[in-house]
């Protein structure tokens, strides 16, 4: 039932993938300014260098030299490119530490884009729970900004920690499959290992974090009460959240990846910036199940659980009392 309501309140909310994608859209654009225009200089002196252009004008060589069957020159070009590729060794060593800072400036980049996605996934947060709880349209800069102070203190906490997780798993993982287990010798054997183990790590850690925001916004703990909450969750219950994130993981996959493929990427607009919304939707489709808190899935439909806890006339107005005394 989980995956019907989750659907339902999804399709209740998906205005906000509209608001999702103009404000994705607008961190990647500053983003991506930013860093164009701080690379840019030794990108251009990169591209520009001798080195790299004897080395591209080398291997034109030997696949000419290939096609038409001159195989004499196949051996000098070869030592030729070899030599290129020397010299444009030889350019990353005496620039080693333009590319370090660069490689910081595109790591700090990156994480404080996410930061500024966090504070948009916290937004459509409390956008879905208003809407499940009370049926209130709630604006989406309107709710970022007033709720600007949790979401920071929220962003400042998750961020990292997902940022680390993944590249602990994801780095652990591509180094056992591609280099310990080097023994596989079928490449597509290893992508498959490497896919599959990806998408169980990120369900994996969904798992655990599902409680933590509807618990910030419905249930109105803090990040600590919150935290403890997502693991404090029994072992069946667990196994069964883990279960239907993996499929959701793989059908996200297989959205974006049709969307990019038969829309030319078109689609992927819509589809990118909706899976993020479908998965805020389980969480808290999740959240509300647990509390034994009734909610809406449209306008005419609300859930009610089996044994639902009467909620307070204030905390009803408030929107407090998520968590069974």
């Amino acid at each position: 039932m989980k995956f019907k309501h989750t659907f339902h309140v999804f399709v209740d909310n998906f205005s906000i993938t509209y608001k999702q994608l103009l404000y994705r859209f607008i961190i990647i654009l500053v983003a991506a300014a930013i860093g164009i225009t701080c690379l840019y200089p030794f990108v251009k002196e990169f591209i520009n260098s001798d080195a790299l252009n004897l080395l591209t004008a080398n291997i034109k060589n030997y696949f000419s030299s290939f096609l038409d069957g001159e195989v004499s020159s196949i051996a000098n070009t070869s030592l030729a490119i070899r030599d290129a590729y020397d010299k444009l060794i030889e350019l990353f060593k005496t620039r080693i530490t333009e590319i370090v800072l660069m490689g910081l400036l595109i790591l700090l980049l990156y994480v404080v884009q996410k930061w500024f996605a966090g504070l948009g996934n916290y937004a459509t947060a409390v956008l879905i729970n208003d809407k499940m709880a009370l049926r209130a349209k709630s604006p989406f800069v309107g709710t970022m900004i007033s709720h600007l102070k949790e979401a920071s203190i929220y962003n400042l906490i998750y961020v990292p920690l997902t940022i680390l997780y993944d590249i602990v798993v994801y780095g652990v993982l591509f180094v056992i499959l591609f280099f310990m287990l080097n023994g596989i010798r079928f490449f597509l054997i290893n992508m498959f290992l490497f896919s599959l183990m990806t998408v169980m790590a990120a369900a994996l850690k969904m798992t655990f974090t599902c409680d933590w925001l509807p618990a910030l916004i419905r249930g109105k703990t803090n990040n600590r009460q919150a935290i403890k909450l997502s693991f404090s969750r029994k072992g069946k219950d667990s196994l069964n959240i883990y279960s239907n994130f993996i499929v959701l993981v793989l059908l996200i996959i297989g959205v974006n990846a049709a969307a990019a493929i038969f829309t030319l990427g078109v689609g992927a607009l819509i589809t990118i910036p909706a899976s993020y919304v479908i998965l805020i939707c389980f969480e808290f489709v999740n959240y509300y199940d647990r509390e034994d808190i009734r909610y809406f899935i449209d306008k005419n439909t609300i859930v009610k659980p089996d044994k639902e806890r009467v909620l307070t006339r204030e905390e009803f107005f408030t929107g407090t009392g998520g968590e069974n005394p």
